[in-house]
C-alpha cells in the first residue's frame, strides 16, 4: 500500500489487552486500513492479535510502528535489530511504515538514518517515517536519507494547528500523521467546535477530524474503543465543512500541546 489511508486507529495508551485487540479487529472489519502502534506503547502484541482475529488480508492493512530511543538493548545504535524485532512483535513479514519515534536519546542523524535506509532497502519496511521532529531536524534528515521521507507524525488538532509543519510537508511532498487529533478530549469543550457540530448534526470529534482531513497532506489516527466510537470517527471523512466552518476553526486563538517532554526538540 503506497498511500496512507486518511483515517487510522491509534493505539497509544490503549493498554487493556482485551479492549485493544477488539478495537483493532472491529476497526479493520469496519473498513479502517491504517493501524498505528509503537515499540514503547506496549500494544504491538495486541495489534498482532487484533489483525489475526480480523477477517482482513494483510495486504489490505497499512501497518505502522516506531522504534524508541530509550530501549536499553536496542537503542538507535542498534536500530536495524530493533526494526527487525518489530516484525516478530507484530507477527508480520514487513511493515508499511517505520518511524523514528523521537529525535532524542541515542539518535544521531549521521548514524541512525543510514540504518533506517538499510531497513527500507532490505524490505523490513516499505516507507520512512519520522515522529516529533522540528522542521529543522526534518530538513537534516532529508539531506541525510537516501530514501524519501514518506510521513512525519506529530500532535495536531484545532488547538495546535502546526501551520509551519503543514507548509513544509506540502512543499516537500510528505504526509503529516496527526496524533491526538481530538486534543485529549478538549474538542468537546470548545464552543466553536460544538457549535459547528450542532450545525451539521454531528459530533465535535467528527468536526475536528474533518477539519484536519480538509488540510492537504494530513491524515489522522484517533484512538477509539467500541464500535460506536470507531464509527463516529470513521464517518468524519464524509463530513464536508464549509468555508465558514474552516475559517472559524482556523481562527481559534489557542496554542496548546497535550503531549510534551522536558527534552522535546521544540523546547
Amino acid at each position: 500500500m503506497d498511500q496512507i489511508p486518511p483515517i487510522g486507529l491509534g493505539t497509544w495508551e490503549h493498554t487493556d489487552r482485551k479492549d485493544c485487540i477488539e478495537s483493532v479487529r472491529l476497526a479493520l472489519e469496519m473498513g479502517y486500513q491504517h493501524v498505528d502502534t509503537a515499540q514503547v506503547y506496549g500494544t504491538e502484541e495486541y495489534v498482532r492479535e487484533g489483525i489475526r482475529e480480523a477477517s482482513v488480508d494483510r495486504d489490505e492493512i497499512f501497518l505502522a510502528t516506531k522504534v524508541h530511543e530509550d530501549d536499553p538493548g536496542l537503542g538507535y545504535e542498534n536500530f536495524y535489530e530493533a526494526a527487525r524485532n518489530r516484525l516478530s512483535a507484530l507477527g508480520v513479514d514487513y511493515l508499511d511504515l517505520l518511524y523514528i519515534h523521537w529525535p532524542l536519546g541515542s539518535y544521531e542523524a549521521e548514524e541512525t538514518l543510514p540504518e533506517l535506509d538499510r531497513v527500507i532497502d532490505d524490505g523490513i519496511a516499505k516507507h520512512v517515517g519520522l515522529s516529533n521532529f522540528t522542521p529543522e531536524l526534518i530538513q537534516e534528515a532529508r539531506e541525510t536519507l537516501e530514501n524519501p521521507l514518506f510521513a512525519h507524525q506529530l500532535e495536531m488538532h484545532p488547538f495546535l494547528q502546526q501551520d509551519e509543519q503543514l507548509e513544509y510537508a506540502q512543499r516537500h511532498g510528505h504526509s503529516l500523521v496527526a496524533y491526538s487529533p481530538l486534543a485529549r478530549g478538549q474538542v468537546f469543550e470548545s464552543e466553536v467546535l460544538t457549535d459547528i457540530a450542532a450545525k451539521h448534526g454531528v459530533s465535535a470529534a467528527q468536526v475536528s477530524l474533518a477539519w484536519l482531513l480538509s488540510r492537504e497532506n494530513v491524515v489522522v489516527i484517533p484512538k477509539a474503543t467500541g464500535s460506536d466510537h470507531l464509527r463516529d470517527n470513521w464517518e468524519a471523512q464524509n463530513l464536508e465543512l464549509d468555508d465558514e466552518d474552516i475559517e472559524r476553526i482556523g481562527d481559534i486563538d489557542r496554542t496548546e500541546r497535550f503531549v510534551n517532554r522536558e527534552d522535546a526538540p521544540w523546547r
